[in-house]
């Protein structure tokens, strides 16, 4: 479990570095892809609710600091969406193919309204507008970043023998 950890942690730091130094500067077709988002995706896919959870806020907060922005907005939404896709991972098969594209997907799309949606929560100045015209290319951007990223993600942590493949009811 310590090994998962810290395999995690340095796979997120990397891309908090990377989406804060490289990433941001990236547009391409009024998209930005969002490598720290698919990391986590991918990480809270592997290892479950919990642990996504923790990481995105970790990784969140990271991000946060990075460019000292509102204290806890990025932790906040990271923290949703990692634990989110990890009960998604959990109670679907993660081995599907189609399971870390639709997580992207459908993550993308809720990151970027719970994000305007939070903007103007705390009075700061939320453009709907631009959040929507660049979300296809935003989307598309991370869905291409999904392959690599998962790729790597499931070769660093491989995913656990011992857990349940899908959900039993009983009763």
């Amino acid at each position: 479990m310590a090994a998962d950890i810290a395999k995690a942690g340095t796979l997120l730091f990397f891309a908090v570095v990377l989406q804060l130094s490289i990433m941001a500067q990236v547009t391409i077709l009024g998209g930005h892809p969002n490598l720290l988002l698919v990391t986590l995706v991918c990480v809270a896919l592997l290892r479950g609710a919990v642990f996504g959870a923790v990481a995105g806020f970790s990784a969140g907060l990271l991000a946060d600091t990075g460019v000292f922005g509102t204290l806890g907005f990025t932790a906040l939404l990271l923290t949703l969406a990692g634990y989110w896709i990890g009960r998604y991972g959990e109670t679907t098969g993660r081995d599907r193919a189609h399971a870390p594209l639709l997580s992207v997907a459908v993550v993308t799309l809720l990151y970027q309204v719970a994000a305007l949606v939070l903007r103007y929560m705390l009075g700061q100045n939320a453009p709907g507008g631009a959040v929507f015209e660049g979300l296809a290319p935003t989307m598309l951007l991370n869905l291409i970043l999904t392959f690599p990223v998962y790729a790597l993600g499931r070769r660093l942590l491989r995913p656990r023998e011992w857990a349940p493949r899908e959900v039993r009811l009983l009763g």
